[in-house]
């Protein structure tokens, strides 16, 4: 399974930076507008990989919110493409609320089975 989560979160990773290096004709779009795009993108992201590397969460959120900014500022030297501030706050924030899920999800879970096994144990004899 955590092969399974960890190739869809680079997958996803290839994803989102070929949307936003990419030709924007070739991006695709919704009714979202485009903060509601960065913010699903990215959150996605940060979701897929917290739970892609749990270990790693905290290391790999800030590497994500260094490596946004590099995404950000590659747009420069993309045709057609812009370097924007609001965007990068977007991108950076949403992420690390995915991040912040995936914590979430884990905690939650491992409750979840702990109270599980404790239940299917039944009452001490």
């Amino acid at each position: 399974m955590s092969l399974f989560i960890r190739t869809f979160a680079w997958l996803l990773a290839a994803a989102v930076t070929f949307a936003t290096l990419g030709p924007s004709g070739l991006r695709p779009h919704s009714t979202l507008g485009q903060d509601g795009e960065h913010a699903l993108a990215f959150i996605m992201v940060g979701l897929a990989f917290g739970l892609a590397y749990p270990r790693r969460r905290l290391l790999i959120a800030a590497a994500a919110v260094i490596l946004i900014g590099v995404l950000e500022l590659m747009q420069f030297w993309a045709p057609g493409r812009h370097a924007r501030l609001e965007d990068y706050l977007v991108d950076a924030a949403t992420a690390c609320l995915g991040f912040a899920l995936a914590a979430t999800a884990d905690r939650l879970l491992s409750r979840f089975c702990t109270s599980s096994a404790v239940a299917s144990e039944g009452p001490a004899e």
